[in-house]
């Protein structure tokens, strides 16, 4: 009787040992702000749903511009600065969401494609900024890997845009799309590859750096044209927490300004200066009138003014953990965080 009871006392113990939480790792001190604005929470409940925004500015009227928010369950959701729901276009498997203003007018909307786990697609459309609608502009192939990861760069002088798409596989494609008379057509090269699963991607055309951010090992800088690499941020558990998600920039002058990065693994955002990738600090999104931001995947930023709500600039996250509803996406004013970064200096 005793050795049956010996046996399933240590059998317990062993449980207990295996259920026990490691301690979560917690980065450098980070300021908090608080958001002043969220989007309705996405159609999809109870998933990982909501991942990725991007941002048009009305030249016209900034405070009418209009945000792009997928839904890699449902599609593209088409929000206002107050965060109402202006369009949706069913799309499912779309991950991340970029856009550009093409020379015509045109909007540009592009997304990776994951609809088919073995070849990364882009998902084109097209933005109406008077009717907020998206329409569908086809599908392009991208290469092998699910997709993941996506960026563009509109370079200076081209009628071309550069989409760049980063897989799980870590092979980072660069797709030249030009527009014709039959639509757009896209053709791929392979730029660069890292050793494990990228997702993280911003371009930066004035120094023909594109920014990679691989999950577990930091933010890679390559150029552009040749594919040379080299780490600017390691993930050090410091500025960084793994995984590292989503990358945005605020361009200033020639070179300068700032890249932001969601330290996903402590729920935080790391800014660091252009364009040498100094650190200047981090920052988080606290409860206020909104609630607090988690699980951060994507984030978009403009430092342009946006009207009277984001006169400064809008930072705009995903928002992983948003109980009692779905997933969404929350905005903060960017001149308020990079004041509070400044003061703390």
């Amino acid at each position: 009787m005793i050795r049956p009871f010996h046996g399933f006392a240590l059998l317990t113990l062993g449980i207990a040992a295996a259920c026990a939480t490691v301690p979560p790792i917690i980065g450098d001190p980070a300021v908090t702000v608080t958001a002043v604005a969220e989007t309705v929470p996405v159609g999809t409940s109870n998933a990982d749903a909501a991942d990725d925004p991007a941002i048009w500015r009305n030249p016209a009227n900034p405070a009418a511009s209009l945000i792009v928010g997928t839904d890699k369950k449902g599609g593209l959701y088409i929000y206002d600065l107050k965060g109402a729901q202006k369009s949706f276009l069913p799309a499912p498997g779309l991950n991340n969401v970029d856009l550009v203003d093409l020379a015509d007018g045109t909007i540009l909307v592009i997304a990776s494609d994951r609809s088919d786990l073995a070849t990364a697609r882009l998902f084109l459309a097209l933005l109406d900024p008077e009717t907020a609608a998206l329409t569908p502009a086809g599908r392009i192939a991208v290469g092998p890997g699910e997709g993941y990861g996506i960026c563009i760069a509109k370079p200076a002088r081209s009628a071309d845009v550069a989409v760049f798409s980063a897989p799980k596989n870590g092979i980072i494609y660069r797709t030249i799309i030009t527009r014709g008379a039959a639509g757009f057509a896209g053709a791929t090269t392979t730029l660069a590859t890292v050793a494990s699963q990228p997702e993280g991607c911003i371009a930066d055309p004035r120094t023909g750096t594109l920014y990679i951010g691989e999950e577990v090992a930091g933010i890679w800088a390559i150029d552009m044209t040749t594919g040379a690499k080299r780490m600017v941020a390691p993930v050090d558990n410091k500025l960084l927490v793994a995984d590292l998600e989503g990358l945005a920039i605020a361009p200033e002058g020639d070179n300068g300004g700032y890249l932001v990065a969601s330290s996903q693994g402590d729920n935080a955002y790391a800014v660091f200066r252009l364009p040498d990738m100094t650190p200047v600090g981090r920052f988080r999104i606290a409860a206020g009138t909104f609630g607090s931001t988690e699980e951060t995947d994507g984030i978009e930023l403009d430092n342009r003014d946006f009207g009277p709500d984001f006169p400064g600039g809008i930072f705009i996250v995903q928002d992983g953990v948003n109980p009692p509803a779905a997933q969404n996406f929350k905005y903060a004013r960017w001149d308020e965080i990079l004041g509070l970064l400044k003061a703390g200096q």
